[in-house]
């Protein structure tokens, strides 16, 4: 087994430049495959060592503490070493390149989520993003007027901006539901979605983690729900996958879109879209695609001339992901949360917006609002005067900051942030209300 050492050794040995040459970076990647043999993921999360070799893996800007991963994420060096290099491959003799040797590697990219996911290849499209993936089935699935879509009021803006022109185009209607926030019963959130199903309901769409709080719903009872009305469930998973351990037979779902340059630290304009195979002919695609490809995945792709260096890069990003292990990567995650939260937690004006008791409730994404601030005025206090980019989240049911951390974050980098929201907490920071 590859040392610590010795992969730092070998790293020194390139000199000032050691973390940008390939073979020092797929060091530090193989070396994590086999790393903390025995080891249960809880204690790995606490393991420094192991994570300033995982931080080493990223070029980020340390000048500024990133607690904003959540909407797009940093890719290792690997990934981003591999697509300047597919890219300068490709401009050699671009139609060549592209279309004879670069396109055909998709295939061992499909391969690969596939088989992270849990799934044949042949129901998994590679997309530019979650949205793209979700709206090839929401433009896709035929509807009539009157056909009606339940969804929540705490789904993500484009996705809902999509059925609405739907509603506005083929007079649809769609029935956007609120549960509890912070959801201390799932149960809860499923008795929202089944009361508002009737016999004119088409499809429910929901998010697997939401967006705004971190929440991770309860994805499999809400599918099974769908199943027994006999209606579909479109998944919104662009928060959720390679985020914390889960597989399509976990959600039990015949739909899911995700982004890949989120929690998959992929290149930035990745996506993933799974449609159950005999699902696929009963879905258009967004660009028009051959008679012959009704009932093939690849009809989802047809967008057209694009860099393939993008996609191919994903293979760096299954390689990095397998090599870390999304049960240390989710394990790693809540322990950040938990130095800032168990600290926060003793103050009478903080409130979080999740269950933080129950980790199946959120991961690596929470909202918290201290009451008496503006969320947007906190997050400008936290960039200008500590440095800390976060984001401020604005709802007509609740408000706050999402605080998003990577497994590049570091424990100071936490901690730097705790103290800061412990002087707005205790009051020593005044106007901003």
């Amino acid at each position: 087994m590859t040392s610590r050492r010795s992969v730092l050794k070998s790293i020194a040995a390139f000199g000032p430049t050691a973390l940008f040459g390939s073979q020092a970076l797929h060091a530090v990647t193989h070396w994590m495959s086999t790393a903390l043999p025995g080891i249960s993921a809880a204690d790995a999360a606490r393991d420094e060592d192991f994570w300033l070799t995982v931080q080493q893996a990223f070029a980020v800007d340390r000048t500024i503490v990133n607690l904003n991963n959540g909407g797009v994420s940093p890719s290792p060096r690997t990934v981003q070493d591999a697509m300047r290099r597919y890219t300068e491959q490709a401009n050699g003799i671009p139609a060549y390149e592209l279309w004879r040797h670069q396109e055909p590697m998709i295939e061992t990219v499909r391969d690969g989520l596939a088989s992270i996911f849990s799934v044949n290849p042949e129901e998994v499209a590679v997309t530019r993003n979650a949205s793209e993936s979700l709206q090839s089935l929401q433009m896709g699935l035929p509807m009539e007027k009157g056909d009606e879509v339940v969804t929540t009021t705490q789904d993500y803006p484009r996705m809902l901006t999509a059925w609405d022109q739907r509603v506005r185009r083929d007079g649809i209607v769609v029935k956007k539901v609120k549960f509890p926030v912070p959801l201390m019963n799932s149960q809860d959130a499923v008795d929202a979605i089944a009361a508002a199903i009737t016999p004119r309901t088409k499809v429910i769409h929901i998010s697997h983690v939401v967006f705004l709080t971190g929440q991770i719903m309860p994805v499999r009872d809400i599918c099974r729900l769908a199943k027994e009305r006999g209606v579909l469930c479109f998944v919104d998973g662009a928060h959720s996958f390679a985020h914390f351990p889960f597989t399509q037979k976990d959600l039990e779902c015949e739909f899911f879109g995700t982004s890949l340059h989120k929690w998959f630290v992929g290149p930035i304009g990745t996506g993933m879209l799974y449609v159950k195979k005999d699902r696929i002919p009963s879905i258009w695609p967004l660009m028009a695609a051959p008679k012959e490809q009704d009932a093939n995945i690849r009809k989802f792709e047809e967008i057209g001339t694009h860099p393939a260096a993008i996609h191919n890069s994903l293979i760096e990003s299954i390689t990095f992901h397998r090599a870390l292990g999304v049960e240390r990567k989710a394990a790693r995650l809540r322990y950040l949360h938990s130095i800032w939260t168990d600290r926060l937690g003793s103050m009478q004006s903080v409130r979080f917006l999740t269950n933080i008791k129950d980790d199946a409730n959120q991961c690596g994404l929470r909202l918290v609002h201290i009451e008496g601030t503006d969320p947007g005025k906190l997050s400008t206090y936290l960039l200008d005067k500590h440095r800390i980019f976060t984001v401020a989240i604005v709802h007509d049911e609740f408000k706050g900051l999402r605080i998003a951390p990577s497994v590049y974050t570091t424990v100071s980098e936490v901690e730097r942030f705790a103290d800061a929201m412990m002087l707005v907490a205790s009051g020593q920071v005044k106007d901003l209300g």
